[in-house]
């Protein structure tokens, strides 16, 4: 594995604005194609992380680049505060995207065209857009000279899609010192408007995130004819076992950032709002109904089958797969529930595992988005949610690093926002991508 200094492009000449850029600099990361695969059959990252490298040191900053394994590569580099001596903020991003089908898209994944006011491509909004943003306003800083409150420290990251190992993780087992006296951090998931009425327009901003076990599922019985009459078939056992849990609905919990959500937004919409009876009230919640449904309970979706080699043939195993989230205090809880619904016929063992997270929604930080956002959007209200899947933000946890999903987006109230990860035409708002660049800029500021 190597780990060099990345080599300092030239001027850009002409003076632009991180507002001017953010639209060139999403739809030139998006046209490096980074799809992870989880298995290195993807292109890898080297080529995005040199070319956030080549534009940080464009600007004057001194940025380094870690490769964990061929190819994959992840960009970090530091600012200089005006007060060295303040814990630093730490502001955190993926370049790889989950792989795309061209032939399923209106515009090619790897275009990043723009059309209908969007930037379409993969990674529009998991989460180039956020690196895009997080680039334009480090540039335009640097050019006019001014420097954040406090140090910044930058990570451009390898494989958060695959469960950062060859990214956030490595990086946080192998080289803590790139983060030291980072307390605080941002990333993706966050920051995103919801527009309630003409005058309100909730942002919601990620302090917790499920924790995740990827399974697989083993059944052994014994191969024959398939001709013969077999009460010891291993794919009808997982077929049933899988059918369970598939069918299961886990039983709500109100974990502390889904009671100040449910706080937040019944007084928005004038009501109290009930967790045990939310089919009403998510019908009202648009694009984001998808995100706070998995938030009110324990889920466990099989995600894939296989079993045997010929129709004549009873195999001898079938195997599944399924990703199992659960909610911050209730691993032991879900772990239970699934032994029980699987039965003991089932044999469980985790792919990939990591803990969930939750923070609260106060302090300083906090105060900043709010600062900030309303100067934008005088209509805004930050709230807390909790994201169902993950971030990196689960490696640098370990660092004692409290992390929060803050990418902004001011986004017209049709787009179904929460449908763009990991679907079929994602999607960026021009508009919202410059909104995010004003914001951050300020959130900088009173950070």
């Amino acid at each position: 594995m190597r780990e060099e200094p990345s080599v300092s492009g030239s001027s850009t000449g002409k003076a632009v604005t991180g507002e001017d850029e953010v639209v060139d600099l999403c739809r030139e990361l998006i046209q490096i194609d980074t799809s992870n695969y989880g298995d290195h059959s993807g292109p890898g990252e080297r080529k995005a992380a040199e070319y956030v490298a080549e534009k940080l040191a464009e600007v004057g900053l001194e940025p380094k680049i870690f490769e964990s394994h061929p190819g994959r590569a992840s960009t970090v580099a530091r600012i200089e505060g005006e007060d060295p001596s303040r814990p630093a903020l730490l502001i955190h991003g993926h370049t790889d995207v989950v792989p795309a089908n061209a032939m399923d898209w209106t515009h090619h994944p790897f275009s990043g065209e723009i059309a209908d006011g969007c930037v379409w491509g993969r990674g529009a909004v998991d989460m180039k857009d956020m690196d895009a943003m997080t680039l334009a306003v480090v540039r335009d800083r640097m050019r006019s000279g001014r420097k954040p409150p406090r140090d910044i420290v930058l990570a451009f990251l390898a494989d958060e899609e695959a469960g950062g190992t060859y990214g956030a993780r490595y990086l946080v087992d192998n080289h803590p010192g790139l983060f030291e006296g980072c307390t605080e951090a941002i990333s993706e998931v966050g920051g995103f408007s919801f527009t309630v009425n003409e005058n309100l327009r909730l942002y919601l901003v990620e302090t917790a995130q499920k924790g995740m076990h990827w399974m697989k599922l083993t059944v052994d019985g014994t191969a024959g004819h398939g001709s013969m009459i077999h009460k010891d078939n291993a794919i009808t056992e997982l077929s049933e076992a899988v059918g369970r849990l598939g069918r299961h609905k886990f039983p709500v919990r109100v974990t502390k950032t889904l009671r100040h959500f449910l706080d937040e937004l019944g007084d928005a919409l004038g009501t109290e709002l009930d967790p045990e009876n939310m089919d009403e009230t998510l019908a009202k919640l648009g694009g984001i109904a998808k995100l706070i449904g998995a938030s009110l309970q324990n889920t466990a979706n099989p995600t894939q089958l296989g079993a045997g080699y010929k129709v004549n043939v009873i195999p001898g195993q079938a195997t599944a797969h399924v990703d199992g989230r659960y909610l911050p205090g209730y691993e032991e809880e879900f772990l239970a529930d699934l032994d029980r619904i699987l039965g003991p016929n089932v044999r469980r063992e985790d792919v990939h595992a990591d803990k969930a997270l939750e923070t609260t929604f106060d302090g300083a930080l906090v105060d900043a988005m709010q600062t900030a956002l309303r100067a934008e959007d005088p209509i805004a209200r930050a709230v807390p949610y909790m994201l169902s899947a993950g971030t990196d933000a689960k490696s640098f946890d370990d660092l004692g690093i409290r992390g929060f999903g803050f990418a902004p987006l001011k986004l017209p109230p049709e787009l179904d926002f929460a449908g763009m990860f990991h679907g079929v035409d994602e999607r960026v708002p021009v508009d919202g991508l410059k909104f995010g660049v004003r914001v951050l800029d300020r959130f900088i500021d009173a950070s």
